[in-house]
């Protein structure tokens, strides 16, 4: 589980282009958005994207849950794991 959650900031790095930081530098349960790490909507459509494309996952665009399942890397860790287990 700690490689996957590894594996995702890195991704969240490699994808916004966030040089300036290491993956030691995203908290695991720190939310993604605002206050936490300070992503936008624009960051959200490129990190669904690499998500789906990187870990081959489907994101429903309408679906209530994309809120949460976008919180922090804790909860796109329990997302991917449970889209992977399908």
């Amino acid at each position: 589980m700690a490689d996957l959650t590894q594996q995702i900031k890195q991704l969240i790095i490699d994808e916004l282009e966030l040089e300036d930081l290491s993956s030691d530098d995203i908290e695991t349960d720190a939310p993604l958005f605002g206050e936490g790490l300070g992503l936008d909507s624009i960051d959200a459509l490129e990190l669904g994207l690499a998500l789906q494309k990187y870990f081959n996952v489907k994101i429903d665009a309408n679906s209530e849950n994309n809120t949460a399942h976008f919180h922090s890397v804790a909860s796109l860790r329990d997302f991917v794991q449970a889209q992977m287990a399908k």
